[in-house]
């Protein structure tokens, strides 16, 4: 990690933590954004369902960073799979954006019973090749998916945002991605609505390194190599959140955290789960 960003497997470049925007909506989705942006957020991630799209646009039309230096996620919905599905549902994502280019396009989903996500992936490709996405990548795939789309289009996502926190810790996935070149993102970092901030192993390690418990768990996933994105409404927490790169956990201290793995937190199997 250099300048806190991540190299990824294209060429390009991930900021080493992102902002999370389910949920942010309306003018007071637009104002914690700005708010973010000001902040030292670069990594922005929205989907097309989120719902939010346009919010993110008005975020970026006020603030004073130049969008060079940003980086804007979006995502592909899972009842829009498909060859030219893709590309129509990329360009409504684009427009309600209002960018020339998206930084990174993931699939959202898998959907296996719909089984097309290698032909969403292949459009993706195309998209890449255009110059309007830098980066594509997916969300929510297993290492057999993984397979399936170098085998059937010859290149990799550079880019798996999965489930990952304490709770979760995927550490079979995790070393698959370190093997083939693909950087984790971590959806739901702090595994929202569950106890894990009041574990008292956290408490311990927060106390060691003069922290919050939050900030030891975005720790934790920066010693893990991942990309997590925290979504929070409020300013205070979003600049604790990204006031992070200092804290250093020994591996006794990350094992110990690891430790706390119990599962997911609620039924997102990606063999299972289908999103429209």
């Amino acid at each position: 990690m250099t300048a806190h960003a991540y190299a990824l497997a294209d060429g390009n470049t991930i900021p080493a933590i992102g902002l999370g925007t389910y949920g942010l909506n309306d003018q007071a989705g637009v104002e914690a954004i700005v708010s973010a942006i000001a902040d030292g957020y670069r990594l922005i991630d929205t989907a097309y369902n989120y719902g939010n799209e346009e919010v993110v646009a008005e975020a970026i039309r006020r603030t004073d960073v130049d969008r060079s230096d940003l980086f804007v996620t979006t995502k592909l919905p899972g009842r829009h799979h498909g060859l030219e599905e893709t590309l129509a549902s990329f360009e409504q994502s684009r427009r309600r954006l209002d960018l020339d280019w998206v930084d990174l396009y993931l699939i959202h989903w898998p959907n296996p019973k719909r089984d097309r996500y290698v032909d969403s992936w292949r459009s993706m490709i195309k998209l890449k090749e255009r110059g309007v996405v830098r980066s594509i990548g997916v969300s929510n795939f297993t290492p057999a998916m993984l397979d399936r789309l170098v085998e059937e289009t010859g290149l990799l996502p550079v880019v798996n945002q999965v489930e990952l926190h304490p709770y979760f810790p995927q550490t079979e996935l995790r070393a698959y991605h370190a093997e083939h070149s693909i950087r984790t993102e971590s959806w739901s970092p702090l595994a929202k609505r569950t106890e894990l901030l009041s574990e008292p192993v956290l408490a311990e390690i927060a106390a060691a390194h003069e922290a919050t418990p939050a900030q030891v768990v975005l720790a934790w996933h920066l010693a893990l190599g991942a990309v997590p994105i925290p979504k929070s409404s409020d300013a205070a927490r979003r600049r604790e959140n990204l006031d992070v790169f200092d804290i250093e956990l020994d591996d006794a201290e990350v094992d110990a955290i690891s430790g706390l793995e119990r599962g997911r937190l609620w039924g997102a199997d990606p063999d299972e789960h289908e999103e429209l």
